[in-house]
């Protein structure tokens, strides 16, 4: 994926923190630095299939889940799978689609099935939803209710790259697109095998004290009308064993923990006084100095 996301490694290793703990990320950033081509260079590198979803203020629900469509020919009803029928998903400006069409996701995203006239129906595997927001614009939006932002285990923004990086940018992209030559390093079965792996990595009670005094912190921390749920904490207990694999590690460390707190709870709880998402540099900076307060065991 480096290959492509030129310049950005954390960014990388968040998407595959977030895969391999069968998770999904939240990108908050400006338009054009690079969102739709990291979740394609994530799709392409598992060789898994690929869909983006425009959301839009029109957009039904089931324009993304798909519907029953009448065929003439057997005179009976057939289900059309919509585009979240996906192994990773781009929900592309997903705040500008109104409540109701959000909640579409919601089943998907912490199911991995949806619902059509009564009936189940699973989705690929693996599954990631990959959604992005801008955080600068608000004329025309509805902002993400709390328990959907609770499905994402992540948080996070690209940024721009530094000038010598884009130069780089410029002379990869003179030929076409470079994503669509990347070439897949495991299969989809490889990610669903590692899925399971991720849950056998060692995880000392010691340090899982440590991340429940982080997550119970948020609860009486003055500065935040609400903490993190217990969703939220199984939610970035998974992510440190993710992140641990990404280290070439079975086991997890304090450093897991604290490398995941912010992008994993800023998210999740909500600030004294303003509506959600209305200053997320606060918030992380609130739960960053909150995080020096909690011991850390040794």
């Amino acid at each position: 994926m480096e290959r492509v996301v030129l310049g950005k490694p954390d960014v990388v290793q968040m998407l595959v923190i977030a895969m391999l703990a069968g998770e999904h990320v939240l990108l908050e950033d400006v338009p054009g630095v690079g969102k739709t081509l990291a979740a394609k260079a994530l799709a392409h590198s598992i060789q898994g299939s690929f869909s983006r979803l425009q959301f839009t203020p029109d957009l039904l629900p089931s324009d993304i889940t798909g519907s029953m469509i009448y065929r003439s020919d057997t005179r009976e009803f057939e289900f059309s799978p919509g585009p979240i029928f996906a192994n990773v998903i781009l929900a592309d400006e997903i705040n500008r689609a109104p409540p109701r069409t959000q909640s579409a996701l919601l089943e998907a995203m912490s199911e991995g099935q949806v619902s059509i006239d009564g009936k189940t129906h699973p989705l690929p595997k693996p599954f990631i939803v990959v959604a992005t927001q801008n955080p600068f614009e608000f004329e025309g939006t509805y902002s993400l209710p709390e328990s959907q932002l609770d499905r994402f285990l992540l948080r996070t923004s690209i940024g721009y790259p530094a000038r010598s990086v884009e130069q780089q940018v410029m002379l990869t992209h003179r030929m076409g697109e470079p994503v669509d030559t990347l070439d897949s390093v495991v299969g989809v079965d490889g990610i669903a095998r590692a899925q399971n792996e991720v849950r056998n990595v060692r995880f000392d009670e010691s340090l899982v004290d440590y991340l429940l005094d982080i997550v119970e912190a948020t609860r009486d921390h003055d500065g935040f009308q609400v903490g993190v749920s217990t969703r939220g904490a199984l939610s970035f207990y998974r992510g440190c064993q993710a992140r641990a694999v990404t280290e070439q590690r079975d086991y997890v460390t304090p450093d897991d923990v604290k490398a995941l707190a912010v992008p994993s709870l800023s998210h999740r709880v909500l600030p004294e006084g303003v509506f959600q998402g209305a200053s997320r540099q606060a918030v992380e900076t609130q739960l960053a100095d909150l995080l020096q307060q909690v011991p850390v065991p040794m």
